[in-house]
């Protein structure tokens, strides 16, 4: 997950869209998903007792019933049936116990398991256990208690919880409709199959009311807890590696971003890469905090809450990152692509004379935003691929980590060479450019080896040719200097690129002006603001949180 691309609401206001179930956010505080876990471990392994034992029970029951029968001597379907239960419950049970697991993972296993083990009852039930002659009559059957008992048990989204219960209590109905295929028992019309067990559905809706009394439970305990001196407000987003929340500072009252890196993410990594990967969030920390251009995230404090989770408090954006800002508003007039492109190299001017090299330069990465009265203010983010050139210790890109974003990768780090320097980020600042200016990549291939392999060999179709705007023939070279394969082709650095992005003839001027009205114009204050499910603000955030 990247260094947080936020909407920032504003102090005391919830983010739009965030009330109701539209975000889909992980809402159970980690060692809760790990208690969870751990039960899914109990369950399967009590499912699998419960196989043997009650086949070995049911055998004797009726072979002492009917001990003429010759059918009860043999083994048959139900006895198939039941042993690929046992085992698929010692899988479970064994994936559960597994050291690194993702808790989430077990949990979406443990829903699997549920439907699983619903069907092997409903075929019993229906197929070997029942007689010509049943009556049909409602009933509860242990499919609808162990969807309960699954909702109680095992923490789920609510949404989970329906279709995968719908899902399980359905097994009796379709093992009734396998009954009269085979001839083995004419139930009558249909609708009988759901006579019978429209109760278990029943079940499944006191299912969703309790994975809901769970989840907003859980959430609740989430945003009570404190990350250091700062407290939890709303979720923003979601990504791989964890969440980032709107927080506040207990003293100050000033609002943040907290990026929150679960555990198990540095859990999950085994062996000599575990510490690595600690160390590179830690260095992520120290770098962008050690930055002092003010077009780089400014980052507030960073530490281990007592639940293990890594956190990163920042400051909160309000704005747009440029990969949504080309999606939405199309390819940008040249003055606005040199003011941000400007800008940008400030920011990296500072990280390269610190000898850091950020190695991800990608649309995604560039927020542009509000300032107090500032408008197109150009923030730089994500400095977790950084890599620091004085020091050999820190260079901790994990092994099987990629390094950079490939349809913005420079041919050096595609190359994977050691002896890199601060010109690969310019490479990727000229497919920044390019994208501002087209709306479209440098390289358009479908595979990410395809992309890799065309920015190492293939030469770029000048911007001019592809944009609908025009664009001046000295923006068009320097872009294409950016884009050189070799790096001694590229400005010599990003102060150098600056110098090239000011000497450009024809691209006309972008004033504080002209980013107040384009800000006002697409941005609407508050009081004016159209129905939530209209507004610039929800809209670009339900994008950037999908970017995470």
């Amino acid at each position: 997950m990247n260094t947080p691309r936020l909407i920032g609401p504003g102090p005391g206001r919830t983010p739009p869209g965030f009330k109701g179930a539209r975000w889909n956010l992980t809402s159970i505080p980690y060692d809760l998903l790990q208690e969870g876990s751990r039960r899914v471990g109990v369950i399967s392994m009590l499912g699998a007792i419960l196989w043997v034992v009650g086949t070995v029970l049911s055998r004797f029951a009726l072979a002492a019933m009917r001990p003429e029968d010759p059918y009860w001597k043999t083994l048959q379907v139900p006895d198939g049936i039941a042993a690929v239960s046992f085992l698929a419950s010692l899988a479970v049970f064994y994936i559960s116990r597994r050291k690194g697991q993702n808790p989430e993972l077990i949990l979406n296993i443990a829903l699997l398991y549920m439907m699983a083990t619903s069907l092997a009852l409903g075929l019993l039930f229906h197929l070997e256990m029942l007689h010509h002659g049943s009556q049909v009559f409602p009933m509860i059957s242990w499919l609808g208690a162990l969807v309960l008992m699954f909702a109680s048990i095992v923490p789920s989204a609510p949404l989970k919880t329906l279709v995968a219960g719908l899902i399980s209590v359905s097994m009796n109905p379709a093992g009734m409709f396998l009954a009269k295929a085979r001839g083995i028992w004419d139930f009558g019309p249909p609708v009988n199959a759901l006579i019978m067990h429209y109760p278990d559905y029943l079940l499944v809706a006191v299912a969703v009311v309790i994975s809901h009394v769970v989840t907003r439970m859980s959430r609740k305990v989430l945003e009570a807890r404190e990350m250091g001196s700062y407290s939890l407000i709303a979720p923003l987003g979601k990504g791989g590696m964890g969440e980032v929340w709107q927080a506040r500072h207990r003293m100050l009252a000033r609002d943040a971003a907290i990026k929150l890196i679960q555990p198990e993410v540095l859990s999950g990594i085994s062996g000599r890469n575990a510490a690595v990967a600690r160390r590179r969030f830690e260095q992520e920390a120290k770098t962008t905090a050690a930055l002092r251009s003010p077009h780089t995230v400014e980052l507030y404090d960073f530490g281990v809450a007592e639940d293990g989770v890594f956190y990163y408090v920042m400051e909160l954006l309000d704005g747009i990152d440029l990969g949504t800002l080309v999606n939405r508003f199309g390819p940008q007039p040249p003055a606005r692509v040199v003011h941000i492109l400007s800008q940008v190299c400030r920011s990296l001017g500072d990280a390269h004379l610190n000898a850091m090299v950020h190695r991800d330069i990608k649309p995604a990465n560039i927020f542009l935003c509000r300032m107090g009265n500032e408008y197109d203010f150009v923030k730089v983010l994500d400095f977790g691929l950084v890599k620091v050139l004085d020091n050999d210790e820190t260079q901790m890109t994990m092994e099987g980590a990629t390094k950079g974003t490939p349809a913005f990768m420079a041919p050096e780090l595609a190359l994977g060479k050691q002896e890199i320097d601060g010109r690969c980020d310019l490479y990727g600042l000229g497919c920044v450019a390019y994208w501002l200016m087209t709306g479209r990549l440098v390289f358009e291939e479908r595979s990410t080896t395809a992309m890799i392999l065309a920015h190492v060999q293939s030469a770029p179709v000048p911007p001019s040719v592809r944009s609908e705007l025009e664009v001046p023939p000295s923006l068009d070279r320097a872009i294409l200097m950016c884009l050189e394969k070799e790096p001694a082709g590229r400005p010599a650095n990003a102060d150098a690129l600056l110098g090239v992005l000011r000497s450009c003839e024809g691209v006309g001027s972008w004033t504080p002006e002209n980013a107040e009205t384009w800000w006002i114009t697409n941005r609407p204050a508050t009081a004016v603001r159209p129905a939530p499910s209209q507004t610039f603000d929800e809209t670009l955030t339900k994008t950037v949180v999908r970017s995470l």
